[in-house]
């Protein structure tokens, strides 16, 4: 019997390796090996137990591989052969429901959060649903991206950050060339948003970010295309952008995490009618602080966003192959099977150590 090797969450803060027999496959299924898969911040949440899940399955949703073996209808329905690297969407699609008819495979009714890849309990056969592991199942409803062949597996795994990033930066605001862009927070996402605005077109991208943990990440956002970037504990980064841009922002999107005070400083940034888009993660007992009245005397357009949009994967695949940005150069740390629980410690702060801005787990890592 050929088995697959998976990591397993068998509780918060313990992932054991396990072994699963490889699923014979139909018409309409594919089994994946996987490359490598972007370790989110998602994950060291609910390694840690900050987010609480069922317990049991195989996590990672940003899985990047190589097809294996493949039915001839799936192979029909994705434009995909075996031997071809592809990006795997961590939400499946069943294409009849209303939304998925209308184009919306990403919020497909029939298949929720619960079903997404990388959430989906080992008791739910094959059992391989996540991209920790040597091999991933995909099933019939799965969206999969061709990965252009210039991608080494390791960066086309930013795939799924800079997805967020052209939902959120370009698509949901409605980004027009030659307007001035102001981006909250230097993670990985943040830092895809400037690269995804600039490639966008826009005239001014500022970033902003706080203390020295975020020194060298504003570094790298100059690099993917921030025009000015600004310690927000230093610097006022409104004086700073009109000094720099001539002007506010007409798109502010806010994707700090556990910063509540994020929230009021983007309306600060925000010029009359400007949208606002809030991806960021506050915490349920977060209370941000604002002047509400700048909502109304700005006439601003506020955006909440969840996820990403259908389009979004395959232009971020896009924008990799083209190399425009440095996107191979950002600092990354990768793990394999005996090292993923210590960098998602790591990610998590638990470690006392400085999280990396970009982690990745791959199968091969640490083998000799």
């Amino acid at each position: 019997m050929v088995t697959a090797t998976a990591l397993v969450l068998t509780d918060y803060g313990r992932l054991e390796r396990r072994e699963f027999p490889e699923p014979a496959l139909g018409d309409d299924d594919a089994l994946l090996r996987v490359e490598a898969c972007g370790m989110c911040g998602s994950d060291h949440e609910v390694f840690t137990g900050r987010m609480r899940w069922p317990l049991g399955f195989v996590p990672g949703h940003e899985t990047v591989g190589v097809i294996e073996r493949i039915g001839p209808a799936a192979a029909r329905r994705w434009g995909v052969a075996e031997g071809d690297r592809v990006a795997v969407s961590n939400r499946r699609a069943c294409r009849t429901c209303a939304r998925c008819t209308a184009g919306d495979l990403a919020n497909c009714v029939r298949f929720g959060p619960m079903t997404s890849y990388g959430m989906v309990p080992t008791s739910v056969p094959p059992s391989l649903w996540g991209g920790y592991a040597t091999h991933h199942y995909l099933a019939p409803e799965s969206v999969v991206h061709r990965v252009p062949p210039s991608l080494d597996p390791v960066s086309a795994t930013l795939f799924n950050p800079l997805a967020g990033a052209v939902t959120w930066a370009v698509e949901v605001p409605a980004l027009r060339p030659g307007e001035v862009v102001a981006i909250l927070g230097p993670g990985i996402r943040g830092i895809c948003a400037a690269a995804a605005a600039k490639a966008a077109g826009a005239a001014f991208v500022l970033v902003t970010g706080a203390g020295e943990h975020d020194t060298e990440r504003l570094a790298t956002a100059r690099s993917m295309g921030a025009d000015l970037t600004v310690d927000v504990t230093r610097d006022d980064p409104v004086e700073a952008l009109r000094s720099a841009a001539g002007r506010l922002a007409d798109v502010v999107v806010d994707i700090t995490a556990h910063a509540p005070a994020a929230f009021g400083q983007a309306m600060e940034l925000a010029a009359l009618r400007a949208r606002v888009v809030y991806a960021g993660s506050r915490g349920d007992d977060a209370t941000a602080v604002c002047r509400p009245d700048l909502i109304t005397t700005r006439e601003l357009r506020l955006t909440g966003v969840r996820g990403v949009s259908t389009s979004a994967p395959a232009q971020a695949l896009r924008l990799l192959g083209e190399h425009r940005f440095p996107y191979e150069r950002i600092a990354r740390t990768v793990a394999g099977f005996d090292t993923v629980p210590d960098l998602l410690l790591t990610m998590s702060g638990d470690a006392g150590r400085r999280p990396p801005l970009h982690a990745v787990f791959s199968p091969l890592e640490g083998l000799s």
